[in-house]
């Protein structure tokens, strides 16, 4: 099977495709026969090991030294089931599934557990629109819920034209809240358009001191706690997606006056994607892709992600 493979941690062209053995799945496994994936930041993150300075040598002994320990990124997947092993009861050969497991999803084919984070898709979705949903949605819905984001609050959410923000614009709205979107101005009807009530041009507008808000989603390393704390309201959470070594320690500090900092990483489980499947059916949630990629433009679907320009999710099909 091909596969995408790195080597070395740098730029988008260390990625390199490769031919490697089909894998077989033990029992409580399926094959999946991947149709599209992605590029996400987190993905580029790890290619390149951009890690906080506090977090290298952790950093380094999860993800490798001297070299990658897991050569195959791609966090998401979209797929029909080639075969299934023993004791396999939820899943058969033909079914369309969609899901996340770090790592593996850059080939033609993976294996997954069975308990692991993966179920059917709707028929509604093609596998692009699947596998441009769990990511940034679940990444969104996941942070707005610990925030306690509930209808009538506000909402400001910093880098609201990328995947997570993109979504946390349309979760956001879902659970009843107005919702102020940070971007520039190029975006500002893309961001209308999911659903944002405001929207302020960084370019032209200090956010910093744009009002007072019940939550702040912070989806792109842009900003911190200290820089928002006079517009976040007492007893509102201040929400960073990108972990920082500013937020964790001013995480730590009693002098907050009630405000609450949440960051860090989730586990997605086969929960969390059968709530997202309700979600799209419902019409709540859309996908929102920004460019598409073959497996062989591997290489240009990273760059387009290391511009930090993107508008949604870089779809690589496979």
């Amino acid at each position: 099977m091909r596969a995408v493979i790195y080597d070395v941690y740098g730029p988008p062209d260390v990625l390199r495709l490769v031919d490697l053995p089909k894998p077989i799945p033990r029992a409580g496994e399926l094959l999946v026969a991947i149709r599209a994936t992605s590029a996400t930041t987190g993905d580029a993150r790890m290619r390149a090991f951009d890690i906080p300075a506090p977090f290298r040598i952790p950093g380094r002994l999860m993800l490798g030294w001297p070299k990658p320990r897991n050569p195959i990124l791609g966090f998401e997947f979209a797929g029909d089931v080639e075969a299934v092993g023993d004791r396999v009861e939820q899943f058969k050969p033909g079914d369309r599934v969609y899901g996340c497991k770090i790592y593996g999803n850059y080939a033609d084919y993976r294996t997954i557990a069975e308990r692991d984070a993966i179920v059917k898709m709707p028929d509604e979705l093609a596998y692009a629109d699947a596998a441009a949903l769990p990511f940034g949605a679940l990444t969104a819905l996941h942070f707005l819920r610990k925030g306690k984001v509930r209808a009538g609050q506000s909402v400001l959410i910093v880098g609201a034209s990328g995947c997570v923000g993109a979504y946390g614009i349309q979760v956001a709205k879902h659970l009843g809240a107005t919702v102020t979107a940070v971007c520039s101005g190029a975006n500002a009807e893309f961001v209308r358009a999911l659903g944002a009530d405001h929207v302020l041009d960084y370019t032209k507008q200090d956010y910093t001191s744009s009002g007072s808000y019940d939550a702040i989603l912070e989806t792109v390393g842009a900003t911190s706690f200290k820089a928002c704390r006079r517009i976040l309201k007492r007893g509102g959470f201040f929400l960073n997606v990108v972990l920082s070594t500013s937020d964790l320690l001013a995480a730590l500090s009693p002098f907050k006056d009630g405000r609450r900092i949440v960051t860090g990483s989730y586990t997605t489980t086969k929960a969390d994607l059968s709530e997202l499947n309700q979600l799209v059916l419902a019409g709540a949630i859309k996908p929102v892709i920004d460019s598409r990629y073959t497996l062989e433009q591997i290489r240009e679907a990273h760059a387009r992600v290391d511009t930090k320009r993107k508008r949604g999710t870089v779809i690589v099909t496979v």
